[in-house]
Formats: structure tokens, sequence, C-alpha cells
């Protein structure tokens, strides 16, 4: 991942950009906590500016990438924190536990240096897929082997809270479900290239020729446009949140 990361990292800073009302969801979750480990950190999107925040993340390129003003940045790998046990309020993590070489581990280390809580933004994986996965089958079967069962939380944590994370019309972040109302984005090999799913495809030319003319033909409206009514859709984000006290 530090491989993939180094590489499709470039750039990553600019079409990743956080979205509030996520943000806000992960804020809150953090309750009153004042000192916040922010594990697979990346660029620094959606850690906190109002709390002491430390950073870890495996891929040079990423940390090269962080804003002077972001929180200081560690490299490192979340199944060995360099950090003492209950060093942090909190730990968080966002959308980078399916890279994780070790689930489990990665889980424990969290629990380990957080006092109160860890929370966690992942992807449910026996959620239905958006309609992304109908032009690109493959999505699924690169996801499955790879995303964490929401059961598989309880199993590290003990109790946690799960709620669904519905994602705004026009998210501001490029994760791969962000675009879901703005099909033709899919289309734009730099968006493509800031999502850490396709840099694992194989070629998905015909795919995205498909799509392309099914938006120039309505036959993607007729099929989908439904949606276009839609605020917030779930497609299957889910915040996790486990109390460590």
């Amino acid at each position: 991942m530090t491989a993939l990361y180094d590489q499709i990292g470039k750039g990553y800073a600019r079409r990743r950009q956080p979205d509030p009302r996520i943000a806000k969801i992960i804020h809150d979750a953090l309750g009153k906590a004042q000192s916040v480990l922010n594990v697979g950190a990346g660029t620094g999107s959606y850690e906190p500016t109002d709390r002491q925040v430390t950073a870890l993340e495996p891929s040079a390129e990423m940390i090269r990438q962080r804003p002077p003003e972001a929180a200081k940045a560690y490299q490192g790998v979340a199944e060995d924190l360099p950090f003492a046990d209950r060093q942090f309020d909190a730990a968080m993590a966002v959308l980078t536990v399916h890279h994780w070489t070790d689930f489990d581990a990665g889980l424990r280390e969290m629990r380990r240096v957080a006092k109160d809580r860890v929370v966690i933004l992942t992807f449910d994986p026996e959620s239905d897929y958006f309609w992304l996965a109908d032009y690109i089958p493959e999505i699924i079967a690169l996801d499955q082997p790879i995303m964490p069962r929401l059961s598989a939380f309880e199993g590290v944590l003990g109790d946690v809270t799960i709620e669904p994370v519905a994602i705004p019309r026009d998210c501001t972040d490029g994760f791969l479900g962000a675009y879901w109302r703005r099909p033709q984005a899919y289309l734009d090999k730099a968006v493509r290239s800031a999502i850490s799913t396709f840099a694992k495809l194989d070629d998905v030319t015909e795919s995205m020729k498909r799509l392309e003319d099914d938006l120039a033909s309505g036959a993607w409206e007729a099929q989908y446009g439904h949606l276009l009514q839609e605020e917030y859709l779930d497609i299957g984000y889910r915040l996790v949140v486990g109390d460590c006290a």
C-alpha cells in the first residue's frame, strides 16, 4: 500500500478535499477528546483543527503533500504504532482500514494508544453497491476480500456503535462513492487516479466507454435518474465508534 500511495498520491491533496458534512460527523464522534491520533492520515483530511492532533502515515509521498499547518506526521503503519499506551484521548482512521496488512493488529494498536475511544470511517462490504458496480463489477471482487465485515470491529473493540454515513450529492471529497450523482466525473482519468480502487483495476476503458455512451444516449438516466432527486445517499459508508474506557 505504501508503494501504491507513493504512486497515486501525486496530486492527491488537490483532488481529495474533505467534505465538511462528513468531517462534522467524525469530529462529533470524537467527543471531548483533546488529543487525537490519526492513523493512515494521508494528506490530513478530516483532522480536527481545534484539538491536538498527531498523524501517522506509511507513504512518504502523502506526508510530503500535507500542508504546513497540518499536524506533525510520523511515517509508520497501523499495525505497529510508535506511541505509548493510552497516549491519546482518541484514535481515528478514515477510509484506511482496508489497506492494512493485519486488520486485527491495527485495531488492537488503536485501542492500546487511545484512552477514551476509537473512531473509524469505513465501508460495509455487505451493503448494496451503488450503480458504478453495474459498469465495473470487478469493484465488488476487489472490495469483498479486503473490506472488513462490520462484525470484525466488535470482535476486537468489543461493543461498538455503527452509524450510516450518507454521502451528499455534491461531496467535495473524491473517494470511490463521492460521485454517485455526478456519473460523468468517473470518465475523468484525473478523478480516477486519486481513487485507490481504480489504481488496482485492470484497464477500464471499455467500462468507461459504456458509461459515456449511456450518459449520451440517456440510458443511464433512464435507469438511475431517480437518484438525481436525492440530496444524500446511503451507499455503504459507516462510522464505527468503540469506547476504550
